[in-house]
């Protein structure tokens, strides 16, 4: 059956700390022009390999994670002011030292350890290592899990530089633990895996959006009927929505039992990030006894599938502009999409973990301590380069026009004692 060609996705709001739009964008260099242009071939090859078509989770993988060539295994540098986008750990210490707070309260009922996925350039590593030594609670181990040659030296250089006295304490894997006791750490790692891309068109007619290449051979967005896989995982997420939507039409559910109609009656496109709920499941399962503490950009089921957001959430950031030509330089920008956390939800809970919680990141940052941290920047009164800075990042990490409220800190736990310090006022795990 020959896709049917759609046209690309309007930028939404972005999570990442970074300005909307392309048209002030730096252009890459010839260089990077064709390092882009020899994954774009073997993502042709691929497209030609599977009849002509590649559902997008698959184009995803590989534009992000081809070795060699995707964007976070090309040897590129992401993070920071002179990458793409800004994390919270790059913003200020201030993050790492409130998750170290709530890490040091986890430590008195599991072993001291911690498993870190997605370390960037391992600021938060260090900032969590330093906060715990502070806090007499010091991790015996560091387990970061890496694939990156290039972040894994970078990371190692980071440590080294702000935590020396810890670097014996820190290993690097290739994969995750078959079993965990101690806390798993997550910043900004679900939105970047691979996302099944939909659209529905009204009463149940839904298509699978992926890529083809169209008469030039230039890749295009192309779409198929849903396969019965997707269409069941959406409606699951669409019935987590109705449960929690005090708003949703009285008979919503349509013939096949799906309630559809949340969606709206025009044209609707999304995501469903069904490879970030699998590795959960997975880390829950390898989980004997410990936490996971995940933050991250996105929206509870009927936040994230609400009628307005009609042209989904996938997002591509460059130079610290992001906007939604998705499909353009693979390998040299990122792409993510915002994370359903009702759907985290149930794969954790399903794997036998307990919800320890669930709030915005500006809520959980204040319960462990951010605010007290600022007054001691500024005690008496000073006011110096440092403390303005300090005071800046704050804001960004707290104000719901900036982090704040876009971002969003989950906790699970498996032999623990619930409300954690970081849920303690303003939890929002009802919302699920």
């Amino acid at each position: 059956m020959e896709p049917e060609v759609y046209p690309r996705p309007r930028a939404p709001p972005c999570g990442r700390h970074a300005r909307i739009g392309p048209m002030t964008m730096p252009q890459p260099d010839p260089q990077a022009l064709a390092h882009s242009a020899v994954l774009a071939g073997r993502i042709a090859d691929a497209i030609g390999a599977a009849g002509g078509w590649l559902p997008f989770d698959a184009w995803m993988a590989r534009a992000l994670y081809e070795p060699g060539l995707g964007y976070y295994a090309g040897g590129a540098h992401p993070f920071g002011a002179g990458g793409d986008f800004v994390t919270a750990p790059e913003l200020s210490p201030a993050f790492a030292e409130c998750v170290a707070a709530q890490v040091a309260e986890w430590f008195a009922h599991c072993d001291p350890v911690v498993v870190e996925f997605g370390a960037g350039t391992g600021r938060l590593a260090a900032g969590v290592l330093a906060g715990l030594r502070a806090l007499g609670r010091p991790a015996h181990r560091y387990a970061i899990v890496e694939l990156s040659g290039t972040l894994r030296a970078q990371q190692r250089e980071t440590l080294a530089r702000l935590v020396p006295e810890s670097l014996g304490t820190v290993e690097w894997l290739d994969a995750l633990p078959a079993s965990i006791d101690g806390v798993v750490l997550g910043n900004e790692v679900l939105d970047a895996m691979p996302v099944r891309v939909f659209e529905h068109a009204g009463h149940g007619a839904l298509d699978e959006l992926g890529v083809a290449l169209d008469d030039d051979g230039v890749i295009r967005w192309a779409g198929r009927p849903a396969d019965p896989g997707l269409r069941s995982a959406l409606a699951e997420s669409l019935r987590a929505a109705l449960r929690t939507d005090p708003d949703a039409p009285d008979d919503p559910v349509g013939h096949d039992g799906a309630p559809w109609s949340l969606l709206g009656p025009g044209r609707y496109r999304s995501e469903l990030g069904l490879q970030a709920a699998a590795w959960v499941a997975t880390v829950g399962r390898a989980m004997r006894r410990g936490a996971m503490l995940l933050v991250d950009y996105g929206f509870p089921a009927r936040e994230y599938y609400h009628p307005q957001r009609d042209g989904g959430t996938l997002i591509a950031h460059r130079r610290h502009h992001a906007h939604g030509d998705i499909l353009r330089w693979p390998g040299l920008q990122d792409v993510t999409a915002h994370v359903d956390f009702s759907a985290i939800a149930r794969a954790a809970t399903g794997e036998g973990l307990v919800l320890l919680g669930y709030t915005s990141q500006a809520r959980f940052l204040m319960n462990c301590g951010l605010l007290e941290r600022l007054a001691e920047t500024t005690r008496g009164g000073a006011v110096d380069p440092g403390s303005i800075r300090a005071l800046s990042a704050a804001q960004t990490l707290l104000s719901e026009a900036e982090m704040g409220e876009l971002f969003k800190a989950i906790a699970f736990g498996r032999g623990l004692p619930p409300v954690p310090l970081g849920f303690v006022r303003g939890d929002r795990s009802g919302s699920l």
